[in-house]
């Protein structure tokens, strides 16, 4: 491999352009070409990011070959039979979250990417907040001690606020609404970022057991939108205990009016507390700890800036190190969130993980 890293965009929907743009601005990495099987889509995508080359089939651009890594942006049921494709040529693969749509399907994605060989990571993007990856070490080092409880939400309102769109009328937002289209609902959209976010600040303790209730509301008469059949759920409310014992409360929906896109997380150990915000797209940490725990009194704790998942992405290739998180992370957690469906079809109850 040269110096320069060639990535190929695979899917060039709404989401494609981020990935573009963020390898672009990256040195030492170059963006060679996109893959859709839909040709008008994949031509836009290649003349607003100025790519010559693309290909309406995986296979097509494996034969091509001129690529060195793949960022996955397909619909979520197509990241494991596209990425086990890559990972049997020996490509390097960022995919989209969730890693797959069963635990399954992720458990064979993780276990072929770690036989292949090649650095695999799977975008949890708010790997990239400030205030989460300090709120990590910290509680590595030991400043709040054990941990003991937590809280975690993910809150949007775009069924509510149409700040980004119409989502009645838009494709976009429609699929993200309906099983038939492979949407895993709000749990499978942001419940697995917030899932990470908590359980990873935790210190990546292993989820124990997990009980949780989805919920689907009316949205439109007979709950349809022309093909569309918007059956997945819309919001979530879950109990996770980890292997130490700690337990926690994760909740996540896309009613939650006047939150456009927000994550919190309040970490309470034996020896103080963490409070983890991203809200307004502003990152920010406070913690009670130390000469503040007898007086309650919380202080803003300072943030340094940390590379994003795309920058990390490219470190690792150029490196030939493994980087973090990885597939086998994305396994994990994918078998939290299928123990969480077949909870709530129990009615709620806790399920061992």
């Amino acid at each position: 491999m040269s110096d320069e890293v060639r990535v190929l965009i695979l899917g060039t929907g709404g989401m494609a352009n981020t990935h573009a743009e963020a390898f672009a601005s990256i040195p030492g990495a170059k963006v060679v070409g996109g893959v859709d099987t839909n040709p008008g889509r994949l031509a836009e995508f290649n003349a607003r990011h100025r790519l010559e080359h693309g290909f309406t089939s995986l296979a097509d651009a494996i034969a091509w070959g001129e690529f060195d890594a793949v960022s996955n942006v397909t619909p979520d049921p197509v990241h494991h039979a596209t990425t086990m494709t890559l990972l049997a040529v020996g490509k390097h693969v960022l995919c989209e979250k969730p890693l797959a749509t069963n635990a399954t399907d992720a458990e064979e994605m993780a276990h072929a990417a770690e036989v292949a060989g090649v650095v695999n990571m799977v975008n949890l993007s708010y790997r990239n907040v400030p205030s989460l990856m300090q709120a990590h070490a910290m509680v590595e080092a030991g400043e709040i001690g054990e941990v003991r409880h937590f809280e975690a939400a993910y809150l949007q309102s775009w069924l509510t606020q149409p700040a980004w769109g119409e989502w009645d009328k838009e494709e976009q937002w429609l699929w993200r609404l309906s099983t038939r289209h492979g949407s895993m609902g709000v749990l499978g959209d942001i419940g697995v970022h917030i899932l990470d976010f908590a359980t990873f600040a935790t210190g990546r303790i292993p989820v124990r057991d997990v009980s949780c209730r989805l919920t689907t509301f009316d949205k439109a008469p007979e709950n349809r939108i022309g093909e569309y059949v918007l059956d997945a759920n819309d919001s979530f409310a879950m109990h996770v205990a980890l292997e130490t014992g700690a337990i926690g409360v994760v909740h996540a929906s896309r009613f939650a009016s006047g939150h456009l896109n927000d994550l919190s997380l309040r970490l309470f150990g034996t020896k103080g507390g963490l409070d983890v915000r991203l809200e307004d797209g502003k990152s920010k940490l406070t913690a009670c700890i130390g000469p503040d725990m007898p007086t309650g009194t919380w202080r803003e704790v300072a943030t340094p800036e940390v590379p994003t998942n795309y920058a990390r992405f490219i470190a690792a290739i150029r490196s030939g190190q493994q980087v973090r998180p990885d597939f086998r992370r994305g396994a994990d957690l994918q078998k939290v969130l299928d123990r969480a469906v077949e909870s709530d079809t129990a009615g709620g109850m806790a399920l061992a993980v």
